[in-house]
């Protein structure tokens, strides 16, 4: 019974993710890895690169915190067809145990837009998806002491990076977008996307918990009201707030206000509907209201019952 729950689960996330317009599961010039960590070899986030440029190609890869610093970057080289395991605990180098962020990987080329370095340069342009640079991955989250594999959703390109950026020292305002997220208009405009979050608690320590993970290319930090539904169509008028700039989670069991019996059910969020008024604002970043961006949700939902960590995509409309 344990295995079939399990299986049906997982089988559910991953129908999900095939109605909506997140885009999974293609070729570009790079991706997104949008929630990264590791506490040891024991547990890390594990991806795998798979590339079908036609020719070699140079991979750049940079770690980002929550708050979109420029933490640590590096390159690789994968031949044509080649498979490439990509271990976080292996690749962060000293000093990043328990810091949690998001990976870019990124096709290099020699001018912006072009084709495919064949070897790892001091500086790159970012390559172009329509010149040939066709890389594509997946991620999970590996503890091996706690025998859990849990799925890590990758958010396809193609990415969009300034042409005068040099990839091997991107800050927090390079990456403009990712075509694999959902698009929000600046100051209000169109696209206005609702996203509807599930969750899954039972309002108690342990047992069954869920993770809101949030992540986006803007500033979407700040107190956000939002409509929280149960199964039952139940409806409550709640806030989230987000502390970090571009990579955070939230906990729906910490909700102020949210009633007892609400223990299944999802978070109707419009993040291009109003700014924020407590947003964290930096002389180098607007906010996600203002400038607009891409943004990805998803769940991760624990239960000492199943004893796994399953991830359910936020769907969106």
């Amino acid at each position: 019974m344990k295995k079939f729950a399990m299986a049906a689960v997982a089988a559910a996330a991953l129908s999900a993710g095939v109605a909506q317009a997140y885009t999974v599961g293609t070729f570009s010039n790079g991706f997104v890895v949008p929630n990264v960590i590791h506490n040891g070899p024991t547990d890390t986030t594990a991806v795998g690169l798979i590339n079908q440029t036609g020719t070699s190609a140079a991979v750049y890869w940079t770690f980002f915190d929550q708050n979109s610093t420029h933490i640590t970057d590096g390159c690789f080289t994968m031949t044509n067809k080649d498979y490439e395991p990509f271990i976080w605990s292996s690749q962060s180098g000293g000093g990043l145990s328990g810091t949690r962020g998001y990976l870019v990987f990124a096709v290099g080329a020699n001018t912006a837009g072009g084709a495919a370095q064949t070897t790892c340069g001091a500086s790159a342009f970012l390559a172009g998806t329509a010149a040939g640079a066709a890389i594509s991955g997946n991620a999970f989250q590996v503890n091996s002491v706690a025998k859990d594999v849990a799925f890590v959703p990758v958010i396809d390109g193609e990415l969009v990076i300034g042409t005068t950026v040099d990839i091997t020292k991107m800050n927090n305002a390079s990456l403009v977008s990712v075509a694999g997220a959902a698009q929000v208009g600046a100051s209000g405009a169109a696209p206005s996307p609702t996203f509807s979050m599930r969750y899954a608690i039972d309002q108690a320590a342990g047992g069954t918990d869920t993770a809101v993970v949030v992540w986006s290319t803007g500033n979407h930090s700040g107190t956000h009201t939002v409509n929280i539904y149960d199964d039952k169509q139940n409806r409550k008028s709640v806030n989230f707030k987000l502390t970090k700039t571009e990579l955070d989670w939230f906990d729906p069991e910490t909700i102020a206000g949210l009633p007892a019996t609400f223990t299944d059910g999802f978070i109707e969020w419009q993040p291009g509907l109003v700014a924020p008024s407590d947003a964290v604002l930096t002389s180098s970043e607007a906010t996600l209201w203002s400038e607009g961006g891409s943004v990805f949700t998803y769940s991760a939902i624990s239960s000492t019952a199943f004893g796994a960590v399953q991830t359910v995509l936020g769907s969106y409309k």
